[in-house]
C-alpha cells in the first residue's frame, strides 16, 4: 500500500465509520474501483486497520469525555444520587446494545470474512443500506422521537444491539442501523446519533484488542511501523472526531428525514458501483 493509498484509506475510515454509508462497504469496493494493487489478504493490511480503529476510538472517547467521565464518576460515587443511578442505567444500556454484535461477530466471524472479498456484494449491500435508511424515516413519522437515550427501556437497547449486528456485513452501515433501532425506539434524531456513537466505542475498541496479537506479531517481524501508519492513525482520528462534531450538529438541527441524504448517496454509489463491476470492471 502506498502513502496515498493509505491516507485516502485513513479519511475514508475516519468519514465512514460513523457516518451511515458504511466503512466496510467502501473499504471493499473502493480499491477495486480505483484499482488499488494491495491485496488486503497482506500480512501488514490487519495490523494497519488496528492502528486506524484505535484513532476512531480515540476521537470517540475524546468527544464524548464528558459522558464517559461521568460514568466512571458514578463508579467511584461521584455525583448526587439521581445523577449516579442515571448515569449507571446508562452503562447498563450501552452494555445491552454490545452484547447481540459481540456474541453474533464472534460466531459467524469465519462466514463473515467470505463476503470482505466481493465488492459486487458490498455494492448490493449499500444500495439496501440506503433503502433501510429511507424506510426507518418513514415508519418513525408514525411514532415522532421525543425520549431521550437514558430513558429508554434494556429492551429498545437490545433490539439497537440486534440492528448492530447487520452490521457485520459489508455495504450496511454500524451507525445508521443503530440509529434506524433508535428512531423506531422513539428516540430523536441527535439522542440515536448520540447512543450509537456510545456504543461504538467498545465496539471499535473491542474489535482493535482482539487483534492487537496480529499487531504486535508483525511489528515484531517487520521491525516496527514505519511513521506512515502511525500518521494514518492520526488522520483517521481528526477526521473522526470532525466527522462526530459535524453530525451530532446536524442532527441536533435536523429532526425531520434527517437520514434521507444519506440514503440517496448509499443508493446512488451502490448502483453506480455496481455498474461499473459488471460492465466496466
Amino acid at each position: 500500500m502506498s502513502g496515498i493509498q493509505a491516507l485516502i484509506t485513513a479519511v475514508l475510515q475516519g468519514l465512514t465509520e460513523l457516518f451511515p454509508v458504511s466503512s466496510l462497504g467502501h473499504a471493499v469496493i473502493l480499491p477495486r474501483l480505483l484499482r488499488w494493487n494491495f491485496s488486503e489478504n497482506d500480512p501488514s493490511f490487519l495490523p494497519f486497520l488496528v492502528v486506524l480503529h484505535l484513532g476512531t476510538a480515540a476521537a470517540l472517547l475524546l468527544y464524548f469525555w464528558r459522558d464517559w467521565a461521568q460514568i466512571i464518576g458514578a463508579f467511584f460515587g461521584l455525583g448526587g444520587a439521581r445523577e449516579r443511578r442515571e448515569r449507571w442505567r446508562l452503562l447498563w444500556l450501552i452494555i445491552v446494545a454490545t452484547i447481540p454484535a459481540v456474541i453474533v461477530g464472534a460466531g459467524l466471524e469465519k462466514f463473515l470474512r467470505h463476503l470482505f472479498g466481493s465488492p459486487e456484494l458490498a455494492a448490493g449491500f449499500l444500495m439496501l443500506n440506503g433503502v433501510i435508511l429511507f424506510a426507518a424515516e418513514r415508519l418513525r413519522r408514525r411514532n415522532a422521537g421525543t425520549g431521550n437515550a437514558t430513558g429508554m427501556s434494556w429492551q429498545t437497547a437490545l433490539i439497537i444491539g440486534l440492528w448492530q449486528c447487520l452490521a457485520l456485513i459489508p455495504g450496511i452501515s454500524r451507525s445508521g442501523a443503530t440509529m434506524v433501532g433508535g428512531l423506531l425506539g422513539g428516540l430523536k434524531h441527535q439522542e440515536a446519533a448520540r447512543f450509537s456513537f456510545l456504543i461504538a466505542t467498545p465496539i471499535i475498541l473491542g474489535a482493535a484488542v482482539l487483534e492487537v496479537p496480529h499487531f504486535f506479531h508483525h511489528q515484531a517481524e517487520s521491525g516496527g511501523f514505519g511513521p506512515l501508519v502511525w500518521l494514518a492513525g492520526v488522520v483517521a482520528g481528526v477526521t473522526a472526531y470532525a466527522s462526530t462534531a459535524f453530525l451530532m450538529r446536524y442532527f441536533g438541527r435536523h429532526d425531520f428525514e434527517a437520514l434521507d441524504p444519506f440514503a440517496y448517496y448509499c443508493v446512488a454509489a451502490g448502483a453506480i458501483a455496481l455498474a461499473l463491476f459488471v460492465w466496466v470492471l
